[in-house]
């Protein structure tokens, strides 16, 4: 064949070659939505990286599947108004410099709403990086197992966020369940966490409130560091292994209503608990001016532990049943726990009620020196049943001049309070 001929055939047959830019038919339907238009995603696996950079929502039919193929992120909002529901997203990237998501939404976003999505595979499954008023509502988030604990991004990670309402999702298997960062007045309500390293992780972020969530079976609950005016009400936490409520340089905060039970310390592969690692139901460190009430605290090795010049604390009406050690406290400053007349519930609390007005007649101690030297000196527990010890602790209640400044409940509770109600509104 010459070679205009050649050229002549080339040329019919280049048009029907796809050319390497060609969109998904998702794709294109996007790009050619009106703003504030609905686009419906068919059945099927659309392998996409989707933009959406105007107002527009994207909903998904049974079956619909949108695929990152393991690079970057599923999906990325850009834009205000826009709302992502009933997709399955997954495979996202999992470059943790680059914060991959299966939604990622930027800082210019206002009002975006995320729901009954399932997020799957996913480095981080929702990312708000800066956005405000956004609703991430009833999803189900499994992050990437395959990878480390370190290596993986967290289920809801809030960067900069304001005026968020996360609510009702499901989150397993990520590094964190909810992270949020210098984030003021959001709302994180009824999520379930499990399967994480912490459940829900709060770091900078001021009036906030956690209402109603559920962390089960994690390393941790609820860490709250670095964080002040939060309102945490009715959460559960159960089977966590080192803490229920770690309150790390947490102020002017109230901690209410919430449920702890089984905190048991991390074991070894034949169940054994490792040395220096005790589930404790409450661990409250440099923390201030919080009032802690309402609360049960039960069945953990360590009801509540306070150290580290944690003082101005109040707390009343709280029932800790059943701990192996109900207080570890470890300060050199006498600490009154109770308020206006109402101490706390003690299960082993060994005092009478002679006038029957439901308060103790005697203050409960939880703690002698002995507690305390154990404590600080963890090997001096050989000499637990030496004739010193005994010595000590009989000296100690005959001369309670030379018992170390510690927690006294002087009104203790004879009953356990009935459950705490408390109201759902927001309060800064």
């Amino acid at each position: 064949m010459d070679m205009p001929r050649l050229l002549a055939v080339l040329a019919l047959a280049l048009p029907l070659a796809a050319p390497a830019h060609a969109r998904e038919p998702l794709e294109q339907a996007v790009a050619a939505a009106a703003p504030g238009a609905t686009v419906r995603v068919p059945a099927g696996v659309h392998a996409v990286h989707l933009r959406l950079d105007k107002p527009i929502t994207l909903v998904g039919e049974p079956g619909a599947i949108l695929d990152g193929g393991g690079s970057g992120d599923v999906v990325r909002i850009g834009a205000a108004r826009v709302a992502v529901r009933g997709l399955t997203l997954r495979r996202s990237g999992s470059d943790l410099t680059a914060m991959n998501a299966g939604i990622f939404v930027e800082r210019q976003a206002r009002e975006v709403t995320l729901e009954g999505n399932r997020i799957e595979e996913s480095l981080f499954g929702v990312y708000l990086d800066g956005a405000a008023d956004v609703r991430v509502a009833h999803n189900v988030i499994r992050g990437m197992r395959s990878l480390r604990v370190a290596d993986r991004g967290d289920g809801i990670h809030l960067w900069n966020d304001t005026g968020c309402t996360i609510e009702g999702n499901d989150v397993a298997g990520s590094r964190d369940g909810i992270y949020v960062y210098v984030s003021p007045h959001n709302t994180i309500a009824r999520n379930v966490v499990h399967d994480v390293r912490y459940g829900i992780h709060y770091m900078y972020s001021q009036h906030n409130l956690l209402l109603g969530n559920v962390s089960r079976g994690n390393l941790a609950g609820y860490a709250l560091m670095s964080s002040d005016h939060l309102r945490v009400i009715g959460n559960t936490a159960e089977h966590e292994d080192s803490y229920g409520f770690l309150l790390n340089y947490i102020s002017h905060s109230e901690i209410a209503g919430n449920q702890i039970r089984h905190v048991d310390g991390l074991r070894d592969t034949q169940g054994g608990l490792i040395d220096g690692t005790e589930g404790k139901g409450l661990f409250v460190y440099l923390s201030q001016f919080n009032t802690l009430h309402d609360n049960l605290v039960a069945d953990s090795q360590i009801g509540i532990h306070v150290t580290a010049g944690s003082e101005n604390n109040r707390l009343w009406g709280n029932r800790f049943v059943d701990n192996r050690i109900q207080v570890k406290y470890v300060q050199n400053l006498a600490q009154e726990w109770s308020a206006d007349g109402r101490g706390n519930f003690w299960s082993d609390y060994l005092g009478w009620d002679l006038d029957a007005d439901g308060i103790g007649d005697v203050p409960f101690r939880p703690n002698d020196g002995v507690d305390v030297l154990l404590w600080k000196y963890p090997t001096a527990r050989n000499l637990m049943s030496s004739p010193a010890v005994l010595l000590m602790r009989y000296v100690q209640r005959a001369f309670p001049v030379f018992t170390p400044p510690s927690v006294q409940d002087s009104h203790p509770l004879m009953k356990a309070p009935t459950s705490f109600r408390p109201d759902h509104e927001p309060r800064d």
